[in-house]
C-alpha cells in the first residue's frame, strides 16, 4: 500500500504538468479528440459524454482501495460500493461509484482480481491490491445513471472498467441512481455474487433480480462503509467549489453546440477550468489503474 501511494504522490506531480504535455496533441488533424483519447476516454456526441476506452496496458496494472480514500481530498464526492466475493480460486472485487467528479457527474463499474490471501478472511479483502481484469476476465456490463428520476446517460460492454461521465453536470451522490446489469461467467460465479451482495445489504426483488447468470442491481444509498475521507463537512466545502466550477463552465460554454468549440472556449476564458478538466480526467484513469509497486 506504502509503494501505491508513492507512485500515486508522483502521478500528481506528472499532472502539474499535463497541459504542457498535451500541447504536442496540436499537430493532429483533430487535437481535442486526441486529447481525450491520450487522457484514456471516448467521447459519445450523441448523448455528450466521456467514457472509458479499452487500454490494454491499463490492464496491466492494478487497483488499490486508495483511490476511494483519495477521490474526496481530490474533489471528487462519490458514493462507492465494493463487493467482494471467492471464484475459481481467486478474490475477485466489482465496485460500483457514482457522484460528482470535480467538473462532471459520473458513474463507474471496476471488474477487478486478487490471488488468495495466505490470511483468507473477508477482513483482509479491502486492504489488498488488485489486478484489472484481463482479456478473459472481463464482464458484460450494460449500465444507466439516472438523476432525480431522469436518464443521464447508458452504457453497455463487455469491460474490466465501464465509465461515462457528463461535463458541467453538477450532482450530488444522493441524486443519482445506477442501474446495471451483470452477467457473470457461470452459475458458480453468480452463485458467489449474489451471495456477497446480499451480505452487505441488498435484499432481492427489491434492489437485486437475478436472470441466469445475469444479476439486475439498483445502486442508490451505499451499503458499505464510505471512505474516512468523505465527512457532512469537507463534503460540503469541496461540492461549493464544484457547483461553483460547473456554473462557470455552463456560462461560458453554453453558446456553444459542440464540444471542440467548448473546450477551446474554457481554455481561451478560464484556463484553471481547462486545468482542472484535463488534470482530473487522466486522475481519474491513473488512480483506477495504479500500479503495484510493492510486486516489483
Amino acid at each position: 500500500m506504502f509503494g501505491s501511494f508513492i507512485t500515486m504522490l508522483t502521478g500528481i506531480r506528472i499532472l502539474k504538468n499535463m497541459n504542457k504535455s498535451l500541447l504536442g496533441i496540436i499537430k493532429y488533424e483533430k487535437p481535442i479528440d486526441k486529447g481525450i483519447e491520450i487522457a484514456g476516454y471516448d467521447y459519445d456526441s450523441v448523448q455528450d459524454i466521456f467514457y472509458s476506452n479499452m487500454n490494454a496496458w491499463q490492464r496491466n496494472m492494478g487497483y488499490s482501495r486508495l483511490y476511494d480514500e483519495a477521490s474526496a481530498p481530490f474533489g471528487m464526492i462519490v458514493d462507492c460500493e465494493p463487493i467482494y466475493f471467492k471464484y475459481n480460486n481467486r478474490i475477485w472485487l466489482i465496485e460500483l461509484w457514482k457522484g460528482q467528479y470535480d467538473l462532471n457527474t459520473g458513474c463507474e463499474v471496476g471488474v477487478y482480481t486478487a490471488e488468495k490471501p495466505i490470511l483468507n478472511l473477508p477482513e483482509v479483502y479491502k486492504y489488498m491490491f488488485y489486478n484489472c481484469a484481463s482479456d478473459e476476465d472481463r464482464l458484460t456490463i450494460s449500465l444507466s445513471l439516472k438523476k432525480n428520476g431522469k436518464t443521464l446517460f447508458a452504457l453497455d460492454d463487455k469491460h474490466w472498467w465501464l465509465a461515462g461521465f457528463k461535463l458541467g453536470e453538477y450532482s450530488e451522490p444522493s441524486e443519482l441512481v445506477m442501474y446495471l446489469n451483470i452477467t457473470l461467467k457461470d452459475e458458480e460465479m453468480c452463485s458467489s455474487f449474489v451471495e456477497a451482495i446480499k451480505k452487505i445489504g441488498y435484499e432481492e426483488n427489491k434492489e437485486f433480480i437475478v436472470n441466469g447468470n445475469t444479476v439486475g442491481l439498483t445502486f442508490d444509498k451505499p451499503h458499505t462503509t464510505q471512505p474516512i475521507t468523505r465527512t457532512e463537512q469537507t463534503d460540503k466545502i469541496i461540492q461549493m467549489k464544484n457547483k461553483l466550477l460547473c456554473d462557470k463552465y455552463n456560462d461560458i460554454t453554453r453558446v456553444y453546440s459542440n464540444l471542440t468549440d467548448k473546450i477551446n472556449a474554457i481554455q481561451k476564458q478560464a484556463p484553471e477550468i481547462y486545468s482542472e478538466i484535463v488534470d482530473k480526467a487522466v486522475l481519474r484513469k491513473y488512480l483506477r489503474s495504479m500500479k503495484n509497486t510493492e510486486t516489483e
